[in-house]
């Protein structure tokens, strides 16, 4: 579909893009087709598609794939791609919003992939959603905004509550830039394809203590980390102090500065 082509289904079904729904819709086919190549997909795959739009993503998804799910939010999409897609019969259209839907519902039975140019507004919930789900995908060949992407695959002295989620899951890489002219209508700003590609296990085998110790780590970003813990765990500040000590880390350092083994080093310090 080229962008004359995007406009006039617009027209024809009477769908205004809105920025509340994340709609800029990709036309660029070197884009798609590169998401596509990079998703590396088979005829034994099942693929997660969220947000398809007007198709231009699922079009190449349907014969790269085995089956294909497709979710979208807008009724008058849901519309034509009822339409655009009645004969093809390895694809399932299902109507609503991706993190109101209960994952199992999906029918995603064994393993399978997701890819999808994700709105804007949903990125990070969704990623949380599906790296914590009972059956998370294997990997996932998505595109989000480009400041996000960079936050994701950020380094020891840049790490966020962001960054560690999803490497605490999986392994992150950012695989081309894409610029905000390849959507109609154009967005202000970048984006660029990333694939997590998610790891057998957990990097630490309780998550939920994991993210209730980081998060209050993250908590007041300024304060040393000491300080944080401290108020939020109810514990001296010179007991920990004493651990980030013994763990080899300096005592003044701050949430963003530890990796993902040093957390789990200093959990297990904590004897929480």
């Amino acid at each position: 579909m080229n962008l004359n082509e995007i406009k006039d289904v617009c027209q024809l079904y009477n769908i205004v893009p809105t920025k509340s729904k994340g709609q800029n819709f990709l036309f660029d086919e070197n884009i798609i087709e590169s998401i596509v190549k990079s998703a590396n997909l088979n005829k034994k795959d099942t693929v997660l598609e969220i947000g398809p739009g007007l198709g231009v993503l699922t079009d190449y998804l349907i014969k790269e794939a085995d089956q294909v799910v497709a979710v979208e939010l807008d009724k008058k999409i849901i519309s034509f791609l009822h339409k655009k897609y009645q004969s093809v019969d390895n694809l399932r259209i299902i109507e609503g919003d991706i993190l109101k839907l209960d994952v199992d519902s999906l029918g995603l039975q064994g393993a399978y992939k997701i890819v999808a140019n994700l709105p804007y507004n949903i990125t990070s919930n969704f990623i949380r959603t599906f790296l914590e789900a009972d059956n998370p995908p294997v990997d996932m060949t998505i595109m989000i905004q480009k400041e996000v992407a960079q936050r994701i695959i950020a380094q020891v002295g840049d790490m966020s509550l962001l960054s560690l989620a999803v490497q605490f899951y999986a392994e992150p890489k950012i695989l081309f830039p894409v610029s905000h002219n390849s959507f109609w209508p154009a967005p202000k700003v970048d984006s660029a394809v990333i694939n997590l590609k998610l790891k057998p296990k957990p990097a630490f085998d309780n998550p939920k203590l994991f993210f209730k110790v980081a998060k209050i780590g993250f908590s007041a970003k300024r304060k040393q980390l000491h300080n944080n813990l401290a108020n939020g765990l109810h514990i001296a500040s010179g007991l920990v102090k004493s651990i980030l000590s013994d763990i080899g880390l300096n005592e003044k350092i701050r949430a963003q500065d530890l990796s993902i083994n040093d957390w789990i080093k200093l959990i297990k310090k904590l004897d929480l």
